[in-house]
């Protein structure tokens, strides 16, 4: 179900890398239970966007909140965020399997810790190491968080790479453990830029299939960067056209219409159509 509180509102949103206007003025909504693509030209804006929702870079102007607040006061909300970015840089070697991977995203929450504000009650989550929360039992701490590894990899059909090196994943298999690492924990915003880039066109498929769903028993509201426009049209509730600026925004079978393709490319694109 959609609900009439935005998870994510932007408003105003400019960036510059140095003197480039990498974005400009840029404003949008996304709700829970919903999948945004963001489409355009390379050199759009569009991962220079995601990037500064996310406050990984500095914005010029406008304001971003996320689960109703600004996105410099999140404090202890950040959790509720995931993110997959184009590429997952590492070095092969290093020697940590995948449950190892998808635990790091892992915190534990008190079942206890709970507010009630105007009727409803809101789960309130607790991280290791703050003053005045209380801890869980450390054998109890470690069930929990072995449970709730191996629950995020059966929901991505990955608990079969649990004592995996991730060094050895292909590209597919390392985009389904990444998104039990999302997963491991309760999220409110998942942004992907790129995350199928590398990806066959079956494995992209499976993968927007398995997403869809997430998003669905989850409540999910995601964000993403994708060149895909055919994935894009069948998998996402909303597209957002990006060239620098927003050129449209809507459903799929009225943002991606021939005009607002020219618009937002320019008449050098050319669709590609995958046939499967």
């Amino acid at each position: 179900m959609i609900n009439n509180f935005p998870t994510l509102k932007v408003e105003g949103l400019t960036v510059y890398q140095g003197s480039y206007l990498a974005v400009r003025d840029v404003s949008f909504e996304l709700f829970s239970g919903t999948n945004t693509a963001i489409v355009g030209p390379n050199g759009a804006g569009k991962s220079t966007l995601v990037q500064a929702v996310l406050d990984l870079i500095p914005r010029s102007a406008g304001t971003i909140e996320i689960l109703g607040r600004p996105i410099t006061r999140l404090e202890n909300l950040r959790h509720q965020l995931g993110y997959m970015p184009q590429n997952f840089i590492f070095d092969r070697s290093f020697p940590i399997c995948v449950s190892e991977l998808v635990g790091l995203g892992w915190v534990y929450s008190s079942p206890s810790n709970s507010v009630t504000s105007g009727g409803e009650t809101r789960k309130k989550f607790s991280f290791a190491g703050l003053r005045g929360w209380r801890r869980a039992p450390a054998s109890r701490t470690s069930r929990l968080k072995s449970a709730a590894i191996a629950e995020a990899l059966r929901r991505t059909d990955a608990y079969h790479l649990r004592n995996q090196a991730i060094g050895t994943l292909s590209g597919g298999q390392l985009k389904r453990v990444l998104l039990a690492y999302c997963l491991v924990m309760p999220r409110k915003l998942l942004v992907l830029d790129e995350a199928f880039a590398g990806v066959d066109v079956q494995g992209a498929a499976d993968f927007y299939t398995l997403l869809n769903e997430l998003k669905q028993e989850e409540g999910w509201t995601v964000l993403q960067v994708c060149h895909d426009i055919d994935m894009v049209s069948r998998y996402c509730d909303r597209v957002i056209c990006l060239n620098q600026t927003i050129v449209c925004t809507g459903a799929p079978e009225v943002a991606l219409s021939p005009q607002n393709l020219l618009a937002t490319y320019g008449p050098a694109f050319s669709r590609y159509q995958h046939n499967h």
